[in-house]
């Protein structure tokens, strides 16, 4: 084999799988900085993210065997990282339950959530700075409900399909689309209403 060539996670997994403890732990490091970015945006605590680092990659490592391969790595690992973030979450009372059919929901500090899209006639890439720009989407994602900022982050800065969303959130796609719309809605208005001032 081509020593100089860049392994698969595939390759990664059947070779750790084999008792390859380096393969695994190129696995962790070609990983965990995404891992901890999403850990980090779900949780808002650094502690807590670096805890549930450590324990999403251990689980990975202890329930390798059983990783049947029919989504990637990539996807397999995100849904063990969300589901400590979700456990933990549920186990503090912080995942509030919000009907979709509601005729208006709100964020939990009573802030409605739009249904409709806002004016964006402002273009925010000659309004502010990139760096502003960033910090802003930042804190509009850290300001969204957890409902859906998990959905927002998988989808739409993970890159993973609503069908895997769905999975990892044990919703239906159609749940997953609406929360997706919803926190996209949510997040233009706020970045709106932040541009405007």
């Amino acid at each position: 084999m081509d020593s100089s060539r860049e392994r698969s996670d595939v390759e990664l997994v059947k070779l750790a799988k084999g008792e390859d403890f380096s393969a695994f732990e190129e696995l962790v490091h070609r990983h965990s900085g995404r891992i901890y970015s999403l850990l980090y945006r779900l949780l808002r605590n650094r502690e807590d993210a670096e805890d549930l680092l450590q324990q999403t990659f251990l689980s990975a490592f202890e329930n390798l065997v059983r990783f049947r391969e029919e989504a990637s790595f990539r996807t397999w690992i995100t849904r063990i990282a969300t589901n400590f973030a979700l456990m933990k979450f549920r186990k503090e009372g912080k995942i509030q339950m919000v009907s979709l059919d509601d005729p208006q929901s709100y964020t939990e500090e009573g802030v409605p959530l739009p249904r409709e899209i806002g004016d964006w006639s402002v273009n925010p890439g000659v309004t502010l700075e990139r760096k502003e720009l960033i910090e802003t989407l930042e804190g509009a994602i850290a300001a969204l409900p957890p409902i859906y900022r998990y959905v927002f982050l998988l989808r739409d800065v993970e890159g993973l399909s609503n069908k895997e969303v769905a999975g990892i959130m044990e919703l239906s796609v159609s749940a997953v689309k609406s929360r997706l719309m919803r926190a996209r809605l949510y997040l233009r208005d706020l970045i709106s209403h932040r541009l405007k001032e």
